[in-house]
């Protein structure tokens, strides 16, 4: 698959270096905003940005000892800086720093999804167009229903996965806030002149209203998000199993060469990459919960949310982007069994079109009552049987052939009836 751009790997984005980068970058623009607004030398500044480092491991050590990560972090930018760290985070509060950089990284894990997003999109559409023709029978409750194609259950797919980029472009403003308030948020040692410059710097916006923190309900709805994604991906996949069930076979994941499927089973090719993604699912929804939780802090602010989003957010961002992936993939090498499609749809003699029957008895006077009587009991002899034929029963039976003529019932077992309008679907889908 063609790269647009590059982007890094969802898993750098949650490194304990990238976090400390982040917070560096906030702090940095809080100096300049400061510089500015003539707060602070603008020479302090240029000697901060020149001399500004840290060491992860380093931070580590000095936070076993004060149990802070901020001042950790701090002290060890300081020991890079000199005498200039004294106008680094002048007035701010832990939390500025952090949910600013959390933001950054929030926004740049969407950037990522969004891309794998975007190459999902590609897969579903490209496969769309390729079996937009291609017949099967379509099931509701597990059970055959009446005719569709391949095509239009991908494309279903497609007008979903295409909501969840709407959604992903809303949410990348939604979550784009900063916030540098000071403690509890009311600006008492730094002015919001200050937040509004850095936020710009880094492409936030500033929290309209903050406490001590940003309210959770921004990151609730963040992994509420990724946990819909999620939902859709094993929509797809639980279909996908469904569909390569060995009674069934329509279609079937790519099996590699030398790929094997039973320790004990030589025959077997399993749905393995489906069956992951359900259960991946499940840890995201998992999340969503946890951070519903978050919401309700108290007062201004406590803690009790922290432990839990160095947990749900880089799990929660890292697992999306592999089911993308893992998705992306599985549709990309997605085995198609056609004439397996056909077989099923004609099994019973072709029950599935029991409504095209009705229908057309119904037109030529019949009672809807009566019609359903006659069709139901044709459908229901043939349903089940090796030997059963709904198509031969209708057509000798003397209540269809009555008003019914050979060229009639032949139109009412026509799949091509039952596809007449899905051009019009994709049509607005653009395929």
């Amino acid at each position: 698959m063609i790269e647009r751009y590059t982007l890094p790997e969802m898993g750098n984005l949650w490194t304990e270096a990238y976090k400390f980068k982040t917070w560096l970058q906030v702090e940095i623009a809080v100096c300049e905003a400061q510089a500015e607004l003539g707060y602070i030398p603008a020479a302090a500044v240029e000697e901060i940005k020149a001399k500004a480092n840290f060491d992860p491991k380093r931070v580590l050590e000095i936070e076993a000892e004060v149990r802070h990560d901020v001042i950790a972090f701090l002290t060890n930018v300081n020991e890079y800086v000199g005498d200039a760290g004294r106008y680094i985070h002048l007035g701010l509060t832990s939390s500025d720093v952090l949910d600013t950089a959390l933001a950054l990284q929030m926004v740049a894990s969407l950037d990522v999804l969004a891309q794998r997003l975007e190459d999902l999109i590609q897969v579903i559409r490209s496969k769309a167009r390729e079996h937009r023709y291609t017949v099967m029978a379509g099931r509701s409750h597990g059970i055959h229903a009446e005719p569709i194609t391949f095509g239009f259950k991908l494309a279903g797919w497609l007008a979903e996965v295409l909501r969840h980029q709407q959604r992903l472009q809303i949410l990348r403003e939604t979550i784009a806030v900063g916030k540098i308030s000071g403690a509890v948020g009311t600006y008492a040692n730094i002015e919001p002149r200050v937040e509004a410059i850095a936020c710009q710097k880094l492409g936030l916006k500033p929290d309209t209203a903050s406490t001590q923190v940003i309210s959770r309900d921004i990151h609730a709805d963040y992994v509420q998000q990724l946990a819909l994604v999620a939902a859709s991906i094993e929509r797809f996949a639980v279909e996908i199993r469904n569909l390569q069930k060995t009674d069934v076979l329509e279609v079937e994941e790519y099996f590699s060469k030398g790929q094997k499927g039973s320790s004990a089973m030589p025959h077997k090719r399993n749905p393995i990459r489906s069956e992951r993604l359900t259960g991946m699912a499940r840890l995201i929804r998992s999340h969503a919960g946890a951070v519903l939780e978050n919401v309700a802090l108290w007062h201004e602010r406590d803690i009790s949310h922290s432990s839990v989003e160095r947990v749900v957010l880089p799990d929660a961002c890292i697992l999306t982007h592999f089911m993308l992936k893992e998705i992306t993939e599985l549709v990309k090498n997605l085995l198609v069994y056609p004439e397996n499609m056909a077989r099923n749809l004609n099994c019973y003699g072709g029950v599935v079109f029991s409504q095209k029957v009705l229908l057309a008895l119904v037109e030529k006077g019949l009672s809807r009552e009566e019609a359903y009587a006659i069709v139901q009991q044709n459908a229901h002899t043939a349903w089940n049987k090796p030997e059963g034929n709904f198509h031969d029963l209708i057509v000798n039976d003397s209540r269809v052939t009555q008003r019914l003529s050979a060229d009639e019932i032949a139109v009412c077992f026509d799949p091509q009836q039952h596809l007449r309008h899905l051009d019009e679907v994709y049509q607005r889908l653009g395929i």
